[in-house]
Order: structure tokens, then sequence, then C-alpha cells
């Protein structure tokens, strides 16, 4: 069997690995739960039970776009209905008629000119003077067969005796009455009322009164049938018209009925068609949600882990990470409820909160993950309960906001900074409700544009104020360590600060130095340098209860160690680090700084008083003079115990040269490597080799040489 299986170190970290996948699946469960059970109601349709005839009880809204197919029949047949007949004009029938109208007057005045010719040659010789129905015949000789057939006898005697100017300027207007009347088409049905509106057209004219006669007479000859039905273009505008339909949609918000309205089977059928009186198919829109939520607990168990993998994730961020999110979704589905199309309340909704929250008690990188996910949520929450829709306007909102609110808490030195981040949040939130004012076609008077504008500088500084607030209960119920709280700490005013600077002020000093190694060298490697300063400052708080036997106290005295057996000076040493952490638990300060006071030594040993007491015994225990530990278990509290080693070395040296400064960096690091005290923390050799380069610039800059001035002599 192989044992190198069931190694315990093996073991330790499968049990980690367990533990972190566990905490992380629990809490990813939880928040993916939380999140379908919120937006349930803003997928699902809610269904009635509704008789037909019946009076509604409350208004109803269709809860998705959907197309009326059968009233976009009724629709289109009803169009196709009311294009009327497209009919053709025969051109020639009309030039025919006018041409015979033409040949009628044209026959006459020929027959006229002819006859008075006929009168001048026969002279003085007395005949008989020719007869009106001679006139007829021979009027009709020259006149065209259907003329003869369509036009009477009475008719072209009674045109023969109207004197020719009379003729002439009758022959104009009845040219134009029918030509006009022609052109516009005469179909089979409407000939009698073209026939009616040519001899009403010759009724008011200022004709004679005997010409009116005969014109009136006529146009029943010259008024015919010329428009025929014409089936392609019929059909082809028929087509054309049904294609213009445009589909009945039923709107998403949509009202079906109002409230005391009669059912009728109209609207009984757009309920039936809206699916609210269907409920078998209330479990698609849930589908949906689950896929939604499946994805957003994807992306947060993803942040996580990368969270543990850098060593940002503990039971208690896990905690904190499901409190903003339950408590941030929650807030949002509250104000969704009083949210309407008409007042957008969501511009009041203190979203930053969530970012301000993460990024101060987790990390900055999460509070962006968090702040896409809350306005992903944010447009579905805030949909106006239509299934399938989402409120990008709400998405927009809510992101800009929660990003501003990233990009303005910097530089945090102390609660004020989040006061300043508000103002900025303020500014963005008013900016990105401009830009929705104005870039919509609804026209805004200036009255109207403060609501929404107060709405987003109330959200900005509600943000704030409820981050300040619950930013102490984080930390105290949690034990979580804010970048504020850092600061608070760090303070010289703290207890602590002034107990070790005036009862070991050499100490005091050595920790301050420490504090500038540590946390420009965590910086170089991506860790917390905030967290390694104020570390630092408190790392040897152990020192104030015997800070004479330590050797930066020792100003003007005899070094009492000389005077004790090197394991009692052991003894007295290696409880330094342990006095410190109860101190620390006593002011009830936060686990990582009583964890970086008890692990900066890790099992280290003492060396100088373990080889003094070996030069007088051979079997002295090397445990004696190990530290008890814990070994280092994060990497702030690994270059704390470098950056310790390395500041008390280089202030022992006589003249500190820059290969000098090298060389006992490089030597530090490597005995820690060797003796394994950072096998337990997660940091690397390349990290190792950057904290190396970072100490050793840091250190040549606080201990450069300096030139040294002559002495006086004396005279």
């Amino acid at each position: 069997m192989d044992k190198k299986k069931f190694h315990p170190r093996t073991w330790f970290s499968f049990t980690k690995r367990f533990n972190k996948w566990g905490m992380i699946t629990t809490a990813t469960l939880i928040l993916g739960l939380f999140f379908f059970l919120i937006m349930m109601d803003n997928v699902q349709t809610e269904t009635y039970e509704i008789e037909r005839f019946s009076r509604a009880k409350e208004t109803i809204r269709s809860p998705v776009t959907i197309e009326n197919k059968q009233e976009t029949e009724r629709k289109t047949r009803e169009t196709v209905q009311a294009v009327e007949d497209r009919y053709n004009i025969d051109q020639e029938i009309t030039d025919e008629q006018i041409a015979y109208i033409t040949e009628i007057f044209d026959a006459i005045t020929k027959l006229e000119e002819e006859l008075k010719t006929s009168e001048q040659n026969k002279g003085d010789k007395e005949t008989a003077p020719i007869s009106e129905q001679e006139k007829v015949q021979q009027l009709k000789q020259i006149l065209s067969a259907d003329i003869q057939k369509g036009v009477s006898d009475d008719l072209l005697s009674q045109l023969i005796q109207v004197p020719k100017e009379e003729r002439d300027e009758g022959k104009a207007f009845f040219l134009d009455v029918v030509s006009d009347t022609l052109n516009n088409g005469v179909r089979t049905e409407n000939t009698q009322s073209a026939i009616s509106n040519v001899q009403q057209e010759i009724k008011y004219s200022d004709l004679d009164a005997d010409m009116k006669e005969v014109l009136t007479r006529l146009s029943e000859f010259a008024v015919v049938e010329n428009s025929f039905f014409d089936v392609d273009k019929t059909s082809t505008a028929r087509k054309e018209a049904a294609s213009n339909v445009e589909p009945v949609v039923i709107r998403a918000g949509e009202i079906i009925v109002r409230e005391g309205q009669v059912i009728t089977n109209e609207v009984y059928e757009k309920l039936d068609l809206v699916g609210v009186l269907d409920k078998e198919r209330n479990f698609v829109p849930g589908i949906g949600l689950a896929l939604l939520v499946l994805l957003i607990a994807s992306a947060i168990a993803h942040e996580m882990n990368w969270l543990s993998k850098k060593d940002r994730l503990d039971m208690a961020k896990t905690i904190a990470i499901v409190v903003i999110s339950m408590m941030t979704i929650a807030l949002m589905k509250i104000v969704s409820i009083y949210t309407t199309q008409v007042n957008q309340l969501f511009y009041i909704m203190p979203i930053a909160t969530g970012a301000l929250l993460m990024k101060q008690l987790i990390h900055e990188r999460s509070a962006v993950i968090f702040s896409t996910l809350f306005a992903i949520l944010g447009s579905v929450i805030f949909n106006h309960q239509i299934p399938g829709s989402l409120n990008v306007e709400v998405g927009i909102y809510f992101m800009l906001s929660q990003l501003a609110a990233i990009f303005f808490l910097r530089n945090v030195k102390d609660r004020l900074a989040l006061m300043k981040a508000g103002v900025g949040i303020a500014m963005v939130n008013i900016m990105t409700v401009l830009l929705f004012i104005f870039l919509s076609f609804e026209k805004y008077a200036l009255g109207d544009m403060w609501i929404p504008l107060s709405f987003a500088a109330a959200s900005a500084f509600l943000s704030a104020v409820l981050t300040i607030g619950l930013l102490p209960y984080f930390e105290a119920a949690l034990g979580i360590l804010s970048d504020i709280k850092l600061l608070q700490l760090s303070s010289p005013n703290h207890p602590l600060l002034k107990k070790l600077l005036t009862e070991a002020p050499g100490t005091y000093h050595h920790s301050v130095m420490v504090a500038n190694l540590s946390e420009a060298a965590c910086e170089s490697v991506g860790a917390n340098g905030l967290l390694a300063r104020v570390g630092a400052y408190y790392h040897d708080l152990g020192k104030t209860v015997r800070p004479h036997y330590f050797i930066e106290n020792q100003l003007a005295i005899r070094n009492p160690h000389d005077f004790i057996e090197p394991k009692e000076s052991a003894k007295i040493i290696i409880s330094h680090p342990y006095d410190g952490a109860e101190m620390l638990k006593k002011h009830r300060l936060p686990k990582e700084i009583i964890d970086i006071a008890k692990q900066h030594h890790g099992t280290s040993l003492l060396k100088y008083f373990y080889f003094k007491d070996k030069e007088q015994n051979d079997d002295v225990e090397e445990a004696i003079y190990r530290y008890p530990g814990p070994k280092p278990q994060t990497k702030e509290a690994a270059i704390i115990s470098i950056c310790d080693s390395v500041e008390a070395a280089v202030r022992s040296l006589q003249e500190p040269t820059e290969q000098k400064i090298e060389e006992i960096v490089a030597s530090i690091i490597e005995d820690k490597l060797i003796d394994g005290q950072f096998n337990e923390c997660p940091i690397t050799l390349q990290e190792l080799n950057k904290i190396q380069q970072t100490t050793c610039s840091t250190v040549k800059g606080i201990f450069h040489s300096r030139i040294q001035y002559p002495m006086k002599e004396a005279k």
C-alpha cells in the first residue's frame, strides 16, 4: 500500500479543499434558491378563475406580447373587402364617341354649305325649297351607320334648325363635357348617372334653350360604357392591401379587462390567448428563471473559488457575501412592489450599498462581479411582473451606480471616505437619469425632472449612510477586518500603541520600521499591505511585559541576559508573541492582528541562546529553543516574519552596505524557507523572490550610508 497516500499533509490539504468547496457550494445553493424564490412572480404568469359574462374582480394585464391571429385575419378580411374593383378605361371607345359628335356637327355644317352653293347655282330659277325631312335624309347619307342607328331623325332635324353660331358654341361645350365624363370612365352600373351628370352640366350652361334641348337628347347617344372590370388589377390590389395589414398584437402590460368590466366572449378569448387562464403553461418561465439563476450561481461560485485561492475567503466572508447579496436583492424586491411605470421609485434604491460593502469587506474584484449580477437581477425584479421582459433602464442605472461606488471609494483614511464616495455616486446617478430623459421621446417639464433627479441623489446619500451604519455590524458580528477598521487601529492614539511607545520605545521604532518594510513587500505580491502595516505595529506588543530583556530597549544598561541561564532567556524571549496575543485578545482586536502577533516567529529556532547553551551542554534539546508556533498561515504573516528578522539584522550592522543588505535579506529568506516556516501559507517561490527584491530596495532607502563629519580637534 502506498504510504504517501495517507500522509498527514495530504490529508490536511484534502480536508481543507473539501471544507472550502462545501462552504462555497452551501453559500451558492442558498443564494440561488433565494434568488429563484424572489424572482418567481416576476416571470410567472398569474392565472385567474374567470367565467364568461361575469364581471372582472380586478384589472388584468397581458403578461406577454402575442399576436391575436383571429383579430388579424378579421382585419385583413375587412381590408380586402374594402378594396374597390379595378377597371380599365377603353380609350378607343372614348375617341370613337368624340369622333361621332364631331362628325354630326361637321356633317350639318357641310350640308348647309352644299345647300347654299346649290341655291346660288340655280340663280333666278324658281324651285321648291328643300324640306326638313329631305335635309335629314341627305345628312344621314354622309353620316356613319352607328350615328344613323343611335340618333333619331327628329333629333337631327332639331339640330339642323339651330343657327350655326349657337351650334358651334354648343359643339365646343358639349365636346368638353362628354370628353371629361368619358375620361373618368363610365361603367355599366353608372351609365345613367353619367348621362345625368352631363345633362346637369348642359342645364346650367349659358347656351340657348333650343341648343340645351338638343344637346340633352344627344347626350344619351354620346355617353356610353367605356370602363370594364380588370380581374388582374383587382386581384393585385387586394393582395397588396392584405400584405399591408399590420398584425394585431397584444402587448405585454396592455390592459385586457378592467375591474368591474363584463367578460365578453371577445375579452375571454383574449384572456385565453395570453395564457392567464391556462395553468399548464406556467412552468415554462420557471425553467428560464432556473437557467438564469444557474448562470448567476456559477459566476458566484467561480468568484468565491478565486477568493479562496487568493486566501481571501473564510466562513465569515462567505456569510458576509450571502448576507449582503440577500439584503440587496430583498431591498430591490421591496422597492419594486411600490414602483410603477409612472413613479420610477427604482431611482431611489440604494443599490451602491452592496458594492461599497463588498469592496470594504471582501475584495474590489468581487465588488465588480457582484455589481454586475445585482444589475442583471434588478432588471428582472423591476420588470413590472411582465414575464419575458427585462427592464434595461434599471439594469444600466444599477450597474453605473455600483461601478461609481467602487471607483470613487479610494484612499480610504476614515469613514468620511464613504461620504466622499457618495458625492461621486450622486453625480453619476444624476448624469444617468439625465441620459435617460434626453434619450427618450417624451417631453419633460422642468418641474417633472426634479423628481427623478432628487431620487438619484437620495440613492447615493442612502447608500453611503447605510454602508457607514452596517459596516461596524459586519466587522463586529463576523469579525471581518475592513480598511476603515485597520486605519482606526493604525492611529498612534490607540491605547496599545501608546503603551508600546512609552514602555518599549525601541520596540515601537522597530515595529514602525517593520511596518514600512512589510507594506511595501505585500503590495509587490498583491497581499494586503494595510493589514501588514497594522499587524506589524502590534506584532511585538508582548515585549512590553519585560521590555528590558530585548536589546532595542536596552539603553545605557547592561544586558539582563548576561545574568541568567540561556534557558531562562529563551523562555522570556519566546513568550513575547503569546503575551502580545493575549493582550490583543483582551482588548478585542481583530483575529487577523492577533494571528500575526502569534505567528510572526512561527516555529523558528532561537539560535543565539541555543548555541550559547550548547557550548555548555551538548545534549541540549533544540525544541526548548524553538517557538511553539503556529507557523505563518497567511502571506501577510510570512512577510512580517521576514521583515522582522531583516530589520533587526540590518540594524545590527556597523556599516550597512548594499552588498551586505542583499546578503542578509537573501540568507534570512533562505533560512526560513529551509526551516519550513512557509509550509503552511500560500506563498510561492516567485513571490519570495519579489519580496526579497522589494525588501532590499526599501531597506537600502532606510539604512542608507551617511557622510561621516570630521570631529573637531581639541586644542
